[in-house]
Formats: C-alpha cells, sequence, structure tokens
C-alpha cells in the first residue's frame, strides 16, 4: 500500500508498536484487515485479535473483502495471558490487537478500559514487540473529543499514534501520522471507503474537486498542504440575512474560532456589515484542515457570497490574514503552485511577499498586501 509506506517513512520497521485511533464506525478495523492481508500476502504471519468481535464476525468482513489466506489468523481473545501463550505458540511477525481498551490481564483488579489496565497491557505489547521483533499494530478508542482514550503514557510507549479520521457521509478517509518514529509527523495517507474496502486516492486535488461546481458566488479553490504533498480544497460559503438578532456562524471542517476572527477583520478593516447576516463556511469533501494558509480563501469566499459575485473558476487563492487585514506570506509556495499547475489553473492570488524569489511560473501570478486588495482585484 503506498500510501501507507510513504506514510511510515517507506515502510514498516520490523519490532516497531503502532496506534491508531479513530471514531466509531470510521473503518479502523477495514483498514486493519487489509494491511493485514497485504502483509500476509508477503509471507508474513499475521495475527489478528478481535476482542471487540468474534472470530466469525471478523472473517465474515474479511470475506467481503475479498480476503483469504493461509498466513492470516484470527484470535478471539481478551485475557492477556491467553493471547501471550498463543504469541508463544504461533511465532507471528506481525500482530494486530482490536482493541487495546478490550484486552486485560486478570490479576490486576480493575476492570479492562481502566488507567491501570490500558498501562499494563501496553507495556506488555512493548516489550514483546520489542523482546520478538514483532510488529505490533494497537487499535485505540477515541474520547466524544477525538482525543485517544486511556492514559497519556500510551502514547508515549508506542513509536507511532496515527489518527483515523474522515466525515462517514463522504467517502474520503484521512490517516494521519500524530507521532512518527521512523518518518516525517505531518503527512497523510488518502483514502476512499467503497465496497471492496478503502482504496488508495492517488490523486486527492482531482478526487476534492471533481463535484465542484464553476462560476457560482462563495466557492473558493485553495492549495492546502499536508506533510510533503500539496492538494487542493474547495471552501464554499454561504451568507445570508436573517431576522433574529443573533445571527448563527457556523463551519465544518474549519475552526470556528479562526472563522469568527477572520469575519472581524472583514468588518473592520474591509466595511463589510455582516453583523445582521448568518456566515455558514465549509470545506467540500468531509475533510478538517487547520492551516492559516487557507484564511485568504475563506475571506475571499465569504466576500464572494456576500456580494453575490463569483470568483474566476481559473483562480486559485492563497495566504494567511493577519488582525490588521494585511495578507502573510505563507510557506512552501512552490510546492502550492505546482499543484495548482499540474490542475490546469490559470490565475493564482498570493501575498506580494512570496513573489520574492519565484522562478517563472505557467501561471499568472497576483500578489497582494491587504484583503480589500484582494477582494478589488478578483471580484470587481
Amino acid at each position: 500500500m503506498g500510501e501507507l509506506d510513504r506514510l511510515f517513512g517507506g515502510g514498516l520497521v520490523e519490532g516497531s508498536l503502532m496506534l491508531i485511533g479513530g471514531e466509531p464506525g470510521v473503518g479502523k478495523s477495514t483498514l486493519m484487515l487489509q494491511i493485514a492481508n497485504a502483509l500476509a500476502m508477503q509471507g508474513l504471519t499475521v495475527l489478528y485479535i478481535c476482542g471487540e468481535e468474534s472470530a466469525q464476525q471478523t472473517s465474515m468482513r474479511a470475506r467481503r473483502l475479498g480476503i483469504e489466506n493461509q498466513n492470516l489468523y484470527l484470535l478471539n481473545e481478551t485475557q492477556f495471558s491467553a493471547i501471550r501463550s498463543q504469541i508463544d505458540q504461533i511465532k507471528p511477525d506481525v500482530a494486530i490487537v482490536d482493541s487495546v481498551q478490550i484486552v486485560y490481564k486478570s490479576e490486576l483488579p480493575s476492570s479492562p478500559g481502566s488507567v491501570v489496565q490500558v498501562r499494563e497491557i501496553a507495556t506488555e505489547f512493548m516489550h514483546l514487540s520489542k523482546g520478538h521483533g514483532i510488529t505490533t499494530f494497537l487499535i485505540g478508542h477515541v474520547t466524544k473529543t477525538g482525543d485517544l482514550a486511556g492514559p497519556r503514557i500510551l502514547e508515549h510507549l508506542v513509536d507511532a499514534v496515527l489518527d483515523f479520521e474522515g466525515d462517514r457521509q463522504h467517502g474520503f478517509r484521512l490517516l494521519r501520522a500524530i507521532k512518527n518514529r521512523f518518518g516525517a509527523t505531518d503527512e497523510i495517507a488518502i483514502f476512499q471507503m467503497k465496497e471492496s474496502g478503502l482504496m488508495e486516492v492517488p490523486n486527492p486535488s482531482q478526487a476534492f474537486l471533481e463535484e465542484r461546481m464553476k462560476e457560482i458566488p462563495g466557492s473558493a479553490i485553495v492549495p492546502g498542504l499536508e506533510g510533503a504533498r500539496s492538494f487542493l480544497l474547495e471552501i464554499q460559503a454561504l451568507v445570508t440575512a436573517t431576522a433574529f438578532p443573533t445571527p448563527s456562524r457556523r463551519s465544518t471542517g474549519l475552526d470556528q474560532n479562526r472563522l469568527a476572527l477572520l469575519l472581524a477583520v472583514l468588518e473592520k478593516r474591509v466595511g463589510y456589515q455582516l453583523h445582521h447576516c448568518d456566515v455558514f463556511v465549509a470545506l467540500a469533501g468531509g475533510l478538517k484542515i487547520a492551516e492559516p494558509a487557507i484564511d485568504l480563501g475563506i475571506l475571499l469566499a465569504i466576500a464572494s457570497s456576500f456580494s453575490n459575485k463569483p470568483i474566476p473558476s481559473d483562480a486559485i487563492i492563497i495566504g494567511e490574514v493577519g488582525l490588521g487585514g494585511e495578507v502573510r506570506g505563507v510557506s512552501r509556495i512552490e510546492t502550492r503552485l505546482k499543484e495548482a499547475v499540474h490542475m490546469g489553473f490559470k490565475r493564482c492570488v498570493l501575498p506580494k511577499k512570496n513573489l520574492k524569489g519565484l522562478s517563472s511560473q505557467k501561471i499568472e501570478l497576483i500578489g497582494v498586501e491587504l484583503v480589500d486588495e484582494a477582494i478589488q482585484k478578483i471580484l470587481f
């Protein structure tokens, strides 16, 4: 799986211990079964410990995904001593624990999933992983806030912490490295959920923009950056008058506090009267991004919807916005422009600071210093 190999810095390391977390139903077990099958097809012995499901349930899911391999073993067990004896007997190259919160040690008085049990189980699997050279995956639960459940020592013990996220109403899933001893921590792998399982997305920009409608007010294209790759995303904004005294400010896939700050800049520095309007902003595709380089794109999408004038469909927007209404420079501008050129865009609104040192590009560069200057150049 090329996306995963890139995420891990070139492939899996023997004897490594990895923790994968994500919301219920996002596809963690499906992903791990596909990883198990890919490793088993290389001749490695894989032990899948399915503590939350019966072996029959996991087997049914595996058959639905087209997985049948003699090197893949399923074990339905939650007591650690029984799991340990099976590991000593099978001597697997790879072990997958689904999930670490359900496994327990009977000699400890606390219940499964408690802080003491999770810490002890993670420590035991770390010793097994390092001592016997077993590459181990631990699937972890998350809290209602999206953080990994259990003590923080769980994240300190493992070599890599991966967050599997995505909107279940959309097919896209992101596997994000939060901690990674073998590669970069800002890399992501993108998948799409289909009937046959999770499929890798080699060209995210094309996937995210395929349903885009051109020449409609409130739509802006921004190049996001995750790790070494850049991909284009569509920001949609809807500004509409409200009859209520307190207008709504809602966002999907974007930081709510950042949106409030940008709206204040638009009102104070540009003079847009938004205090009597509801403002809704969404990142199309069900993804979440917190990069400041999309600030200008958010503001221009809101301004486009407010003035009911579309942003040219061949233009992309790059820039961080400060409290003074200034457009600040962003990092890795060449990578972003390369992706825009690859997807056929002709114009780019970017911070004037980023124009310095840029070699000749196959795209028209429009440098701006202030938000109102960007609005004038792209909308009027």
